[in-house]
């Protein structure tokens, strides 16, 4: 069971609000892509967690995500990670068993229990330091 559609809903506009704040900090990140439609730049609270030139997202929310399909339409984006910017390229599908095994001991306990089976990597290309 993946979160509900409401409730992407009901974080986009309450909650994604104050935790954008904590993008760049822990585990919290900052994915930055742009709309596919609009074509302004936005932003995006998520956890990433990095692995050499790659970092691991669990897709909470599914594959659907406005910030996903945007980094595919795009070819990948820009994500905040410990305080500094990286550039990364376009989303990488990863099995459920592949993406698991790069969690941390708390995500891969409190993963399952969410019913989240999809994975994604994005690909570090370079450290942009603006």
């Amino acid at each position: 069971m993946v979160m509900p559609d409401a409730m992407r809903r009901i974080n986009k506009a309450g909650p994604n609000k104050v935790l954008i704040h904590l993008g760049g900090h822990g585990a919290f990140a900052r994915v930055e892509h742009v709309g596919r439609r609009s074509g302004t730049v936005r932003q995006t609270p998520v956890n990433a967690f990095r692995h050499g030139d790659v970092f691991t997202l669990a897709l909470t929310y599914g594959p659907r995500t406005d910030w996903l399909r945007n980094l595919e339409a795009a070819g990948g984006g820009r994500l905040l990670f410990k305080g500094e910017w990286h550039r990364v390229g376009a989303p990488r599908p990863l099995t459920t068993e592949e993406g698991m095994a790069r969690m941390p001991l708390l995500p891969r306990l409190i993963l399952p229990l969410t019913g989240t089976r999809e994975f994604v990597e994005l690909p570090v290309l370079r450290d942009d330091r603006t």
